[in-house]
This record gives structure tokens, C-alpha cells and sequence, in this order.
């Protein structure tokens, strides 16, 4: 095994974001249109740009039912490329540094419909639902409008929805102003919505995500789970929409870890087993997985990966989106479990490939931060949590979400996806997330780079041009490796984030179907800070050690590295077995948000409530088929 610290930084030798990839844009004429702005491709993917997929404004039931009545979609394009806005409670918001995508996702389900009624919106109000919920707050019923939408989505039930009218006309309202904030070059924007089907309380959420413009985004409407809780008829809605449109789109699963198991195995969500269609259909129409996100974070778990010493990060695992808890049956929660987290699921897939021909689990990692407040963070110095009620102040360590759902205190300061694109624009972003040259972050802004082949040399690591080479001689992450006897050689590079902390270590994570048609899964220390040694006993190394200071929540870079890099060889490749290698990155232990309240607003937090974390970022996978 090959290990390397390099002491140049290979980042930032042609692939680092801080790169200058867009060598020049220009006006060009349409004799069908106004100009439009031409942005220049660089050769290969130059830059990662950052972003979030998974943002809700007050045009979601939830996010105004739980106190957001000022922040749009607007706003929410505004603080992402850098702007101040006013929050709530006299509260400015404002991001450390800008993001280069978002798309806001507001529930497809009864979209706009709460503002609508309070704005006197003739289009809704005037309506049967209009006069049944205005009927119920007349009677002092303020919890029966909410409890119509929950009972929709968890049954699929249509009848109650907002007419079309009103449908076609808030999904206006949402794309054109994705249109207005788009800017190529510069900041990108997509059209979206999330589709929120949680059948028995089960998170079996997607968030929607369209390449196109408004020319093909207004021929249609969003398909909500009030249409159908059925997956699978959600694909079949964005086939239809490539088809008579020819656009583009593709759908994300999220949440898995509160998805009462049903995010990944072998059963569809209604516990009919899998078939051809389904598995084509999951396959075709959903390349990536949101991974982390606020309401934890789904890589690992401690009970499915017990030699996994970093599997017990922000992982909720105590009850379902409708509060149900779990099984407290050691047997019956594992295999529970086993179908929510992302590193099971990828395992899975191995298996339904054998079955089926077709891996529906081969998917790319991103991270979102699904906050319902309009504001897209995911620092925990600047952590701006889910609901209003979980944004900074004295009181919110304590409470819980919504006055009575989680505790905030578990709420998890994440993620952000990292794009690898030829430039900010949304062909070439929407190209990467096809690709799945993605990857997720739990909030920093890590530079991570993954390629996969059989040519490259350990010089290649030291050249200036490294990302080239990594493209000339093999894949990158999100890509698939066939044949050769030889073991694969995988180029692994990543650069801590320029604001935050230094990296611990680099860790290559693989599973594998043994002939047996046993599923297993291995840890390998690859890179790593320090003199540390590689225990040949355990596979182990030391821990990297903790500069935080908790009387006043700062941390010192004087542990780890800014970079770290190696070219690495698998030593236990069996060519006739399929597998799947990804990249996790750990930071340095830093202070979570939770500290920096506590310090910030001079209270206790709560016992249990951890203060320090290591953050960390998920490369997609590189799978490997024998010939």
C-alpha cells in the first residue's frame, strides 16, 4: 500500500476550487429570443461547486405552519449567493461565503395553499378546501388543516387537494423565480419540488430536480404524494415529462433513517416485493442519495457496522417521521435498520444486480440541508437549524422542534453537495449529478477527489496535472470499473476547507458480494496527519487528538494536515467479485453548534446533547463488475 502526504497541494495544482475555471463569457444573439450569455467549458471538471438541493420557504405547509411567514423563495435565492436577509425575530442572516447552486424544494403537497388562504387568494379560498379549512378556523379547529395534509400523504389520498388552477399557478410563482436568480457563470438555479410520501409515517421522501427552463418546467405541475404515495408512480410521472417535453430530470431519496426501514431492502413501500419494473424504474430515475442532512446523518450505523469505530455520527434512530418508535428486538432493529442507512444500501445492490440484472442501489452521496427556515446552512458556527423555532437564540438548545416534535438539540448542522462541472451553469451541474461526480459534505467545504483504473503510477499524484491524468487513465467517483485481473488503483486527494479545520484522516470504505452471496464491508486508513501507524492487528490508528477549547468553543490547527493524498492499491481485490469503494474524509474534532450556543448564549445545554464533532465528507462510490 502506497501512502503520501504531499507537501504541495495537488488541489490547487488545476483541480482546487479555488481555481479559475471560467476563462471568459460572452453575449451571443438568438434571433428567437433576447441575448443570452455563453459561459466557456474548461476541457474536463476543474472546479467543485457547492450547493443544496433540499431548501423549504414559507410556501411549504410545514415551514409556515411552524412560523415562517417572511421568508420566500426570493429570499432564499438571495442569502444563498451571499446576501444578508432579515430572518425572524429581528435576527439578520448571512453566509459565511456564497453557494454556486440551490434549488428550493417546497412540498408538492398543498404548496402555497396556507399563504394563499391567509392572503385571501380567491383561487384557493374560493374552493371547497378553501371553505372546509376556513370553516375549521372559524370553529377554533387550528389543527385540523394540518391533520387533512399528513392524512393525505401518508394514504396517498387525492380527494381535498388543491384544484389545478391554484397548483399551476404557485408552480409558476416557484420557477420563475428559479428563473429570475439564475445566472449562468455565476449562480445556478433549478426548478423543484419535494414529493413527501411517508406511508405508515415512513420518510419515503424525493426531492425532484428539473435541468430545464420554464419553457418545459410550466407544461407541467408537480405529481404529489397526495397523488400517489407510490414511488413508482412518481417515476412514471417523470417519464412522462422527458417524453413530451424532452427535458431533463431525475429524483433524490432522502432520509432513509427515518424511513421505518423501507428506504432500501428488497420490498417496495407498500411490502410488496420487488420486481423488474421497480428495479429499472429505481435505477433509471434516481442516481443519488442524499446521505446527511439536518435530521441526521445516514453513511453508517454502529449496530450494522460494529467495526466501524466513526459509524455512531449524528445517527437518529429512535423513531419514525410520525414519532412512532422503533423495535427495541436487537434482531428486528438491525434488519430495521438495515434498511436506512446509505452503506447498507449500497450493499444491498450488489445483491438485487445478481437477482435482477440491475442494481437499483448505485447511487452517487450528496447532502442537503432540508431547512424549512428559507436559509440554506450547514455550519455549526453559523447554524441556522430546520424550523424558526430552531433558529439561534437562548431558548432553542432546550426546546424542541415545532414546540413538540425532536428535541433541537439532535438537529445536525449539515450537508452540502459538491459538484465536479465543467462550469456553474445547469447543464453542466445537472451533467454531474447524472454522472454522480458528487459528493456530500457535512457542512465544510472539503475539495475531494476520487478516480478509480488500472494505469495510474504513484508520480502521477505529484504532477500538475493530476485531475487530467485522473480522466486520461481511468473514472472518476460516481463511475464503473469492469474486467482486468489486476487490482483496480484508485487516486485519492482531498484539501480541507479554507475556512475550517484540518483533516484527520482518509478512509477508502468497500463492500463486497463474496461467491457465497454474502454481503461484507471493510475499513482501509489511507492517508492520514501525523506519524501515526497503521495497527496491522486491527487495520486501526490512533485517534488524531481534540484542540477544543469548550469555555469558549475555538480549535486549533496545530493537529492534522491541510491536505492529504495517496495512490492506493486494494489488497484483498478478488477479480470475480463485485464490490463498491467509496471515500470518507474526517476532520479534526471541532465545536459543534451546540457549544457554540452554549457559549454564545452563556446557558447549559442539556445533558447528553454532545458539544465537539468531526465532520466529514462522503465521496460516491466506485463500483467494480467482473467480466
Amino acid at each position: 500500500m502506497f501512502v503520501h502526504k504531499l507537501k504541495r497541494n495537488p488541489l490547487l495544482l488545476g483541480i482546487g476550487f479555488a481555481a479559475l475555471t471560467i476563462s471568459g463569457c460572452s453575449k451571443i444573439s438568438d434571433d428567437t429570443g433576447p441575448s443570452v450569455t455563453a459561459v466557456e467549458l474548461t476541457e474536463y471538471p476543474e472546479q467543485v461547486y457547492w450547493g443544496d438541493l433540499h431548501l423549504h420557504t414559507l410556501y411549504s405547509f410545514d415551514s409556515y405552519n411552524f412560523g415562517n411567514k417572511t421568508l420566500g423563495p426570493d429570499e432564499a435565492y438571495r442569502f444563498a449567493k451571499g446576501g444578508e436577509v432579515d430572518a425572524h425575530a429581528g435576527k439578520k442572516a448571512k453566509l459565511k461565503e456564497p453557494l454556486d447552486f440551490l434549488m428550493v424544494s417546497d412540498h408538492a403537497e398543498y404548496t402555497g395553499v396556507f399563504l394563499g388562504m391567509e392572503n385571501g387568494n380567491p383561487d384557493i379560498i374560493d374552493t371547497p378546501l378553501g371553505r372546509a379549512w376556513a370553516a375549521m378556523n372559524e370553529a377554533g379547529d387550528t389543527v385540523g388543516p394540518m391533520n387533512q395534509v399528513v392524512e393525505s400523504i401518508t394514504h396517498g389520498r387525492g380527494d381535498g387537494q388543491p384544484p389545478n388552477k391554484f397548483r399551476k399557478t404557485i408552480w409558476s410563482e416557484l420557477v420563475e423565480a428559479a428563473e429570475r436568480h439564475n445566472d449562468p457563470g455565476k449562480f445556478t438555479t433549478f426548478a423543484g419540488y419535494e414529493w413527501t410520501s411517508m406511508p405508515g409515517g415512513g420518510n419515503q421522501h424525493r426531492v425532484v430536480v428539473f435541468k430545464d427552463d420554464k419553457d418545459k418546467t410550466l407544461q407541467t405541475i408537480p405529481f404529489s404524494a397526495a397523488d400517489s404515495n407510490n414511488p413508482l408512480d412518481l417515476w412514471r410521472y417523470l417519464a412522462n415529462y422527458e417524453e413530451t417535453t424532452g427535458g431533463e430530470v431525475l429524483a433524490i431519496a432522502h432520509n432513509g433513517n427515518i424511513s421505518n426501514g423501507n428506504m432500501f431492502g428488497d420490498v417496495q413501500s407498500d411490502g410488496t416485493p420487488f420486481n423488474q419494473e421497480y428495479v429499472d424504474l429505481r435505477a433509471r430515475w434516481e442516481p443519488l442519495y442524499e446521505t446527511t442532512q439536518v435530521k441526521g446523518d445516514g453513511e453508517a450505523h454502529p449496530l450494522l457496522s460494529p467495526e466501524d469505530e466513526f459509524a455512531d455520527f449524528e445517527n437518529w434512530d429512535e423513531n419514525n417521521i410520525s414519532m412512532v418508535p422503533k423495535p427495541t428486538d436487537p434482531a428486528t432493529l438491525k434488519k430495521w435498520l438495515g434498511g436506512e442507512y446509505a452503506r447498507e444500501g449500497l450493499k444491498q445492490g450488489l445483491d438485487l444486480k445478481e437477482r435482477f440484472g440491475v442494481n437499483p442501489y448505485q447511487y452517487g452521496l450528496i447532502g442537503s440541508t432540508d431547512s424549512h427556515t428559507g436559509l440554506a446552512t450547514a455550519d455549526d458556527d453559523n447554524f441556522w437549524g430546520k424550523f424558526v423555532e430552531s433558529e439561534p437564540s437562548k431558548e432553542r438548545i432546550n426546546s424542541k422542534m415545532g414546540g413538540r416534535l425532536w428535541d433541537n438539540w439532535r438537529l445536525t448542522g449539515s450537508g452540502y453537495v459538491g459538484a465536479w462541472a465543467r462550469a456553474n451553469t445547469r447543464e453542466e451541474i445537472f451533467a454531474a449529478f447524472k454522472r454522480k461526480e458528487v459528493y456530500a459534505t457535512t457542512g465544510p467545504r472539503m475539495a475531494v477527489r476520487f478516480f478509480g483504473g488500472w494505469d495510474y503510477q504513484a508520480s502521477d499524484m505529484e504532477k500538475s496535472d493530476y485531475a487530467g491524468i485522473g480522466y486520461a487513465k481511468g473514472i472518476p467517483m460516481g463511475g464503473l470499473l469492469s474486467g482486468s485481473g489486476e487490482a483496480p488503483r484508485f487516486m485519492v486527494a482531498a484539501m480541507k476547507d479554507p475556512n475550517g479545520a484540518n483533516l484527520d484522516r482518509v478512509q477508502v470504505i468497500k463492500g463486497w458480494r463474496s461467491d457465497d452471496g454474502e454481503l461484507h464491508e471493510k475499513i482501509y486508513e489511507v492517508a492520514f496527519s501525523g506519524d501515526r501507524k497503521v495497527d496491522p492487528a486491527t487495520g486501526k490508528i490512533a485517534a488524531v487528538g481534540n484542540s477544543v477549547n469548550f469555555e469558549d468553543a475555538t480549535y486549533t490547527n496545530d493537529i492534522g494536515e491541510p491536505t492529504l493524498s495517496t495512490l492506493w492499491i486494494d489488497p484483498d481485490f478478488d477479480p470475480k467479485v463485485s464490490a463498491f469503494y467509496y471515500v470518507r474524509v474526517l476532520e479534526i474534532p471541532t465545536p459543534r453548534w451546540t457549544l457554540y450556543d452554549a457559549v454564545r448564549f452563556n446557558v447549559k445545554p442539556p445533558k447528553g446533547a454532545p458539544l465537539i464533532t468531526q465532520e466529514r465528507a462522503y465521496s460516491s462510490p466506485i463500483w467494480y463488475n467482473p467480466v
